[in-house]
């Protein structure tokens, strides 16, 4: 008998645009609900819904009562049956291709379960009354799903064969530098947010103990050791005469730390205000996409027939 998805691909194969479009949404959308999640804590709507699953103990759904930030809380909780729609085309798209690629039906399915997993961990934050630990991992987690969906995206435009390194081993090396300290940048960016005056809700909500100056210091530490290594690799790839997407992916990450460095000290400066600490979570999955893409153009997995590419995948590769 066969499964819902072996039914559909048996009378539907997707064409490589379709395929590139569904993983594609699937990182906006990732983008899109860190980005509104941080809009609920911004707001003081973190605990708008007194419960999980359920809004409150007798309503699924936010009650007038709950006023603007039940509004906004309940609103962000239908925004993940949109991204669950954006993943399931993804993993109905991935299993439908021919012939059946494995891989990139194992990374569709990764990002359902991390999407479930959030979940969870969203509704223990909620229960947990947005202990900052919670919240710190339930934003970790986030981008754990942004990172899979990025390379589920990369993945849809590649063949399956193995990976063919395009620069030398050391500019390799310098790409999992970037890499790893981008993460603890990331990791160290909620220190800040778990420490700061933004707690997610008009109550008491314990903050992390530490001086939140010492963390935002520490903070931009890294960051400008990031910025280090991404110069280096952007010099190092004309040196050693990279590909010209390749270079790209370096220049955009270059961009992108600019901005979101400016944003950081902007805001730092200015006492914290809620629209640009909404810019910098952006600016956060912004920076995470760029590294993740630099790191995965530094190899190749050509496409068994490689043909003249159409222009929208030549537009996707410009994003």
């Amino acid at each position: 008998m066969l499964t819902p998805l072996a039914y559909i691909a048996q009378r539907w194969t997707p064409t490589p645009k379709t395929l590139r479009r569904a993983a594609l949404s699937a990182v906006v959308m990732s983008v899109v609900i860190i980005v509104t999640g941080g809009a609920v804590r911004l707001t003081g709507s973190g605990l708008g819904c007194d419960t999980w699953p359920k809004c409150t103990d007798d309503s699924l759904f936010a009650t007038p009562e709950q006023g603007i930030h039940g509004a906004i809380e309940f609103g962000n909780r239908m925004l993940t049956y949109v991204l669950s729609a954006a993943v399931g085309w993804t993993i109905i798209a991935a299993r439908a291709v021919k012939p059946l690629r494995r891989g990139l039906t194992r990374l569709a399915w990764l990002q359902f379960w991390i999407v479930m997993g959030n979940a969870v961990l969203g509704g223990i934050t909620v229960w947990a009354g947005l202990n900052p630990w919670t919240v710190a991992g339930h934003f970790m987690l986030a981008t754990g799903l942004l990172t899979v969906a990025t390379v589920t995206w990369q993945r849809s435009r590649e063949g399956d064969g193995a990976p063919r390194p395009r620069v030398p081993r050391p500019v390799r090396k310098l790409s999992w530098a970037i890499v790893v300290i981008s993460v603890l940048l990331i990791a160290l960016g909620t220190s800040v947010t778990g420490s700061g005056k933004h707690a997610g809700d008009s109550s008491d909500v314990p903050r992390m103990p530490w001086d939140w100056g010492d963390a935002a210091h520490l903070h931009a530490i890294a960051a400008w050791v990031v910025c280090a290594l991404a110069v280096a690799m952007w010099l190092v790839l004309r040196v050693v005469d990279a590909p010209d997407d390749t270079r790209a992916r370096a220049r955009d990450l270059l961009i992108v730390l600019l901005l979101q460095g400016g944003v950081g000290y902007l805001q730092y400066f200015t006492g914290v205000p809620e629209a640009l600490v909404a810019a910098h979570m952006l600016g956060s999955a912004l920076m995470w996409i760029a590294v993740v893409r630099l790191a995965l153009s530094l190899r190749e997995r050509p496409l068994p027939d490689a043909g003249i590419p159409d222009r929208t995948d030549s537009a996707l590769s410009s994003v």
